[in-house]
């Protein structure tokens, strides 16, 4: 199973890196800030529950068991999948979803990174020239 999806996250810290920029203290990449968005949702949290023993399931099924609309859930399962939550495969015309755990442990580390960075120290002293 091949993910073709383009990562943002192995470009953003040599841009940090080319700015002068702590990696660890810099503003959460693009992809970062799309996980969290994809987490601030109760209903997509709701309908991430669904895939956390490893089922893999399909818009309809998740629909069924969320009580959602199929056109609400497949929205919602997008975000998850462009948030590194989810992962789809197409079997013919059967798409099914299913946790990214790599993703999540991925994304969870740059997040802790991020959370527990140390900013460094500002000099607030006005210059006298």
């Amino acid at each position: 199973m091949t993910d073709d999806r383009a990562s943002p996250r192995a470009d953003s810290g040599a841009e940090q890196a080319e700015q002068g920029v702590r990696s660890e203290a810099a503003i959460p990449g693009d992809d970062l800030q799309v996980f969290l968005k994809a987490l601030a949702s109760g209903t997509r949290q709701r309908l991430f529950s669904h895939f956390t023993d490893g089922e893999r399931l399909t818009v309809g099924e998740v629909a069924e068991r969320a009580g959602l609309g199929l056109s609400t859930t497949s929205e919602h399962l997008a975000v998850l999948r462009r948030g590194g939550l989810l992962q789809s495969t197409r079997t013919g015309k059967l798409v099914r979803y299913h946790a990214d755990r790599e993703g999540i442990t991925e994304l969870l580390g740059q997040l802790h990174s991020y959370l527990l960075a140390s900013p460094e120290p500002q000099d607030t002293r006005p210059t006298h020239g």
